[in-house]
């Protein structure tokens, strides 16, 4: 069993900056890949970005650029820095462990002016 929770969320201004943390629980953290998902209100989850249990990365076009993925294997975190947001990236943010149904609660991010 695994258990994530988010946290970091919280209302920003464009071009600000937010730091989201997903803490895991349970089994070995480190050889699973881990992905951060978004959903906006009136729009299906999309994928914000991953990261495998090496620590290869992979963006949405959306985000590359202004979103860093990492992980704390020690931590059994995954965190999602996010740089100079745009009301577009207003979403309930989720962390995955990625090919399974393990989810967190999510975290809301707001960027609004």
């Amino acid at each position: 069993q695994v258990q994530l929770v988010e946290s970091g969320g919280g209302l920003v201004q464009p071009g600000g900056s937010l730091r989201l943390s997903c803490a895991a629980s349970g089994r070995i953290f480190s050889i699973y890949a881990m992905g951060w998902y978004r959903q906006a209100p009136g729009k299906e989850r999309e994928l914000v970005a991953d990261i495998s249990s090496v620590g290869v990365t992979n963006y949405a076009d959306s985000v590359k650029g202004r979103f860093t993925i990492s992980r704390d294997n020690a931590k059994k975190t995954v965190y999602l820095q996010m740089n100079n947001l745009t009301p577009e990236d207003t979403a309930v943010y989720y962390c995955n462990v990625k090919f399974t149904s393990y989810w967190g609660q999510g975290t809301q991010v707001t960027v609004s002016s």
